[in-house]
């Protein structure tokens, strides 16, 4: 079975990302593409190398000149894309799925991702069974071992980084790859900002030996080792390392919500002057809490990377991202980046030099999110919905994906699934039990 979303395509190797499969793919992109040479990446899954190998042989026999980054993060990929001659880009990735899994997402000229509408049509070609001639002419291969680096440069040159200021604190930075596209990358940029770094997971093999998601149930090692080091603050990502986490000097998870909120806060800061924060619905309302204080707005989207960029776009924000550790950052590149989210992390860190990141996070409003699920075969879309309506009275209502009931202090969020057969529920408040009461008075209708 292949799943397909907003945000590309993934399947079981083997299985249902076959061989044959993925040329179908190599040809619908070359179809949709125009003419124009195509960056080429992956994570870390053994996997990965063949799939990539796969999709290379054929776009060159199609004519098309690749460039090959090899094992890299996502958003390097979508940086080399933006700041290339380059006409798309593909990342073999499964994103947060386990190993056995892998994917491709599909880059756009400018560095985004496609949109829905461009996923349908290359989904409608793959399933049309097109496939085109062999050219005449063999396209040509080009390895590129520097892009990570190249990306290290872009990051640490940024306007809104104070690279001398953060490497005169000499932090001492924890970092969990898991063993993912960040291994090589994210200790690399931490040496190049003046950090003692202490990693772990970070082998580069694919093997995920925890959970690929950077969740607090997930990082028992990263934060027991930045208490064992005395660590200043601790880094972890997914596989694909567009989304980061923060452990605290106490060895606590932050939770990925406060990635964001930090980063903006940060930002702000170094700005000096009210900006435009976009992000989507299910991310917390401490990030409106922290930017009106600073004069500063925020604007909802629907949820998915593809959807904040484009409003960042039509509102020409700068900053923006979503509440499961993705920032995204414009001057960079339109796309969610841990290693960006890792550098304005510390140069937030490094604006209070005096505290820490536990006391840092502790000035910012508190909010907890608690996320359930609805089986749909227990219950029908519209009647769940029915029932929200009856029950959270008073309240705003925002319909702009799924619904979600929002109050000064806490919201629910209800929203179909794209993937599963489940409406997901959000909710936030000011306590996990408060959350969890939105939930329960929902579920016990």
């Amino acid at each position: 079975m292949i799943i397909r979303s907003i945000s590309g395509v993934r399947g079981i190797t083997k299985i249902s990302l076959s061989p044959d499969i993925i040329k179908l793919y190599a040809h619908a992109l070359h179809d949709q593409l125009p003419k124009g040479l195509i960056y080429l990446g992956r994570d870390s899954r053994p996997s990965g190398e063949s799939i990539l190998e796969i999709f290379s042989n054929e776009l060159i026999d199609l004519g098309r000149n690749v460039v090959n980054c090899d094992v890299v993060p996502t958003p390097t990929v979508q940086f080399m894309v933006e700041r290339s001659e380059a006409v798309g880009g593909v990342i073999v990735t499964a994103s947060h799925n386990t190993e056995e899994w892998n994917g491709m997402k599909f880059v756009r000229e400018d560095g985004t991702f496609f949109t829905p509408n461009e996923c349908e049509r290359l989904f409608k070609k793959t399933d049309a069974g097109l496939i085109h001639k062999k050219s005449a002419k063999k396209g040509m291969y080009f390895p590129d071992q520097n892009s990570i680096l190249k990306h290290i440069i872009h990051i640490i040159e940024l306007s809104c980084i104070n690279l001398k200021r953060i490497k005169n604190q000499k932090y001492k930075v924890v970092i969990d790859s898991v063993n993912g596209a960040g291994s090589k990358a994210l200790p690399l940029l931490l040496e190049y900002l003046g950090c003692e770094v202490i990693s772990i997971h970070c082998d580069g093999s694919g093997q995920f030996n925890r959970g690929t998601e950077p969740l607090p149930g997930n990082l028992h090692d990263l934060c027991t080792q930045v208490i064992d080091s005395n660590a200043d603050i601790g880094f972890a990502v997914d596989p694909d390392a567009d989304r980061l986490a923060i452990v605290n000097n106490q060895g606590k998870p932050i939770g990925e919500e406060y990635t964001l909120v930090l980063a903006a806060e940060g930002y702000l800061n170094e700005r000096g002057e009210p900006q435009n924060i976009v992000t989507n619905l299910s991310t917390t309302i401490a990030l409106e809490k922290m930017a009106k204080k600073k004069n500063s707005k925020v604007e909802r989207t629907a949820v998915g990377e593809v959807n904040v960029v484009k409003r960042m776009i039509e509102v020409d924000s700068n900053i923006g991202g979503e509440g499961n550790g993705g920032v995204i950052l414009k001057e960079a590149h339109l796309g969610r980046d841990s290693l960006v989210g890792v550098a304005m992390i510390l140069n937030r860190l490094s604006q209070d030099a005096d505290k820490s990141i536990s006391e840092i996070h502790n000035t910012l409003p508190q909010f907890n999110i608690v996320k359930d699920k609805v089986q749909l075969d227990q219950i029908d879309e519209s009647e769940i919905i029915r029932t929200a309506k009856d029950v959270f009275i008073n309240s705003t209502i925002d319909t702009t994906d799924g619904i979600k009931f929002i109050w000064s202090d806490k919201w629910i969020h209800l929203r179909k699934s794209n993937t599963e057969p489940i409406i997901r529920i959000y909710a936030e408040a000011p306590t996990i039990k408060d959350a969890k009461i939105l939930i329960q008075k929902l579920k016990s209708q």
